[in-house]
């Protein structure tokens, strides 16, 4: 069966605007008002990556409502609106363009390809599971199966990180079968595999010679375009757990 949504952001992280048709809108009482969009490149949140803001626009008479959260609800993308002071939504059926809060979503892009480049560089050197992780536009933090941390091992891994991303490696996403992606060494990094077993195409995020992952996230196209990081902290989070903080730098 077809899709009825068209998500875009999945394919093309670069995709900011683009026209849509409204097929849904619920006002229920006390909840915020969400659409339904027939084509939408909001992302709508997942392993660690907040959802994509933005504004859809009226074809019609340009008539402007802001989107301040994306989310996936029963299989598909809503896009939950702030109330207009007169209260007026969309209609089904309007034609509208959708656009993304470009330089948060660039911002969180980099971010996530930043924080990949960590975790390649951290499992090839070191051999360290992820235990968890979480990020905002321009910084992040992920947490590793690390017995000890010291600032010499965190400036190590500093170092290396930001030779990778100087490197400029490609970022490739791809949608591979299950059985094909899971045959694949090590493609699940984190402690504990995420992906429910109803899934039955799993995507990749490979940054050319140094990571390969399953991954639902948008990324980047190359390295050279995250600039560098700056570790910004480190800290215990149990025997063997310990979290670090990053932010980006040379943006």
């Amino acid at each position: 069966m077809t899709p009825r949504v068209d998500e875009v952001c999945y394919r093309d992280a670069y995709a900011r605007r683009l026209e849509a048709r409204i097929l849904e809108v619920s006002a229920g009482a006390g909840a915020p008002p969400v659409v339904v969009l027939d084509t939408t490149a909001f992302y709508p949140g997942g392993g660690g990556q907040p959802s994509d803001r933005g504004v859809i626009l009226r074809s019609a008479d340009g008539r402007s409502w802001t989107v301040r959260a994306a989310r996936r609800v029963g299989g598909e993308i809503v896009h939950e609106l702030e109330v207009p002071e007169d209260g007026e939504l969309p209609r089904p059926g309007d034609l509208v363009a959708v656009d993304v809060e470009w330089a948060r979503r660039y911002a969180l892009m980099r971010t996530h390809t930043a924080l990949h480049a960590l975790c390649g560089v951290v499992w090839r050197d070191y051999g360290a599971q992820v235990t968890g992780g979480n990020m905002e536009p321009g910084s992040g933090r992920m947490d590793f199966e690390f017995e000890r941390m010291s600032g010499d091992l965190v400036g190590e891994i500093e170092a290396k990180v930001n030779a990778e991303l100087r490197a400029s490696r490609d970022v490739r996403v791809d949608v591979l079968p299950r059985a094909e992606a899971f045959a694949i060494p090590d493609l699940i990094r984190t402690k504990v595999n995420l992906l429910p077993e109803g899934i039955e195409q799993i995507r990749t995020i490979e940054i050319v010679g140094l990571d390969l992952q399953a991954d639902g996230g948008t990324h980047v196209a190359n390295t050279r375009e995250v600039g560098g990081i700056h570790v910004t902290g480190y800290e215990s989070k149990g025997r063997i757990n310990k979290r670090i903080r990053l932010e980006l730098v040379n943006a």
